[in-house]
């Protein structure tokens, strides 16, 4: 046993990130707007920082979304547990590039900087480049919050991603006793 407490060595790939999968993670689209708009789903996204306002991404470097992130303006929507099938979409490398790829996606653009934004989602960001980072076979790019909204609301259910699959929350139960 090599590590810590036991733990085996980190050399299989295939079962880091089974073991990574156990963290249910929310799941977003990542935009960029322009002459040549593009989009990835996207399970890396968290919140960085309240002040200054930060939040980052994280995206492979054989991408095509990490060479469009060098514009320095990006969008995040926050998918809704209705929205699998948005997810699924830009998750497919088969899609069509550009404009073409948002064909049949309810989408708006971004109030400040025009960054096509996914219509019915949890939650919005639009963000400016502000920082990236080496992140192994990932870059980590660190976007300052320039716009932000949340028209959902509280009660809105959302899009997660567990074990390799979509997954979505157990609703509540209120005033159930056993």
């Amino acid at each position: 046993m090599n590590g810590v407490n036991g733990a085996r060595g980190v050399t299989d790939a295939k079962l880091l990130r089974r073991t990574f999968g156990v963290f249910p993670t929310g799941v977003t689209v990542v935009t960029v707007g322009g002459a040549t708009p593009h989009a990835m789903t996207a399970n890396s996204f968290t919140s960085v920082s309240l002040d200054p306002p930060l939040a980052l991404i994280c995206v492979g470097r054989t991408a095509v979304m990490h060479g469009m992130l060098d514009a320095g303006i990006f969008g995040v929507s926050v998918l809704a547990a209705d929205q699998e099938a948005v997810a699924k979409r830009f998750a497919d490398l088969s899609r069509p590039l550009g404009a073409a790829q948002f064909e049949g996606v309810d989408c708006e653009a971004g109030p400040v900087t025009g960054t096509p934004l996914i219509s019915g989602a949890l939650a919005t960001f639009e963000c400016r480049l502000w920082r990236s980072c080496d992140g192994g076979d990932h870059s980590i790019f660190i976007g300052e919050v320039l716009s932000m909204d949340h028209p959902a609301g509280e009660r809105a259910e959302a899009l997660l991603f567990y074990q390799g699959r979509f997954r979505r929350l157990e609703p509540e139960r209120t005033g159930v006793t056993a």
